[in-house]
C-alpha cells in the first residue's frame, strides 16, 4: 500500500512526526480529520497545551483505539502525533487545579 502524505491547508499543519506515524500505522489523512472533527473521547494531551482525541476501531475480538494529538494555535491547528492503542485505554482522572495543589503542598509541609 502506497502512502499518500497529507496536504497542508490554511487551517491545518502536519508535522514530520505525524506523517511518519501515519505511514507506520497505515492511517489516512481523511480518517484523522474525521477523528479530529468528531472524536469519541477528548482528553488533555501529554505535551503542554495539547489535546488528544480518540476513536474506537477494530473488531469485538481485537479492538483498538486510534489517537490523535494536536495543538490549537490562533491561526492554525498543528497535528502532532497519531497512534493505535491496543484494547481499551483507561480514562484519565480530571487534572487537579493549581490552587488545590498549592494548598496540598502547604498541608504536607506543616
Amino acid at each position: 500500500m502506497f502512502f499518500k502524505p497529507p496536504k497542508e491547508t490554511k487551517e491545518i499543519r502536519w508535522t514530520r512526526h505525524i506523517k511518519e506515524k501515519m505511514k507506520q500505522y497505515q492511517l489516512s489523512e481523511k480518517r484523522l480529520i474525521r477523528i479530529f472533527k468528531n472524536p469519541e473521547r477528548k482528553e488533555e494531551g501529554v505535551a503542554p497545551r495539547t489535546i488528544a482525541v480518540m476513536e474506537r476501531a477494530g473488531t469485538k475480538k481485537h479492538p483498538y483505539e486510534i489517537w490523535l494529538m494536536y495543538q490549537k494555535k490562533p491561526k492554525k491547528t498543528i497535528m502532532i502525533s497519531a497512534w493505535k492503542y491496543p484494547g481499551k485505554s483507561p480514562v484519565r482522572k480530571p487534572p487537579i487545579p493549581e490552587e488545590v495543589l498549592e494548598n496540598l503542598e502547604e498541608i504536607i509541609k506543616n
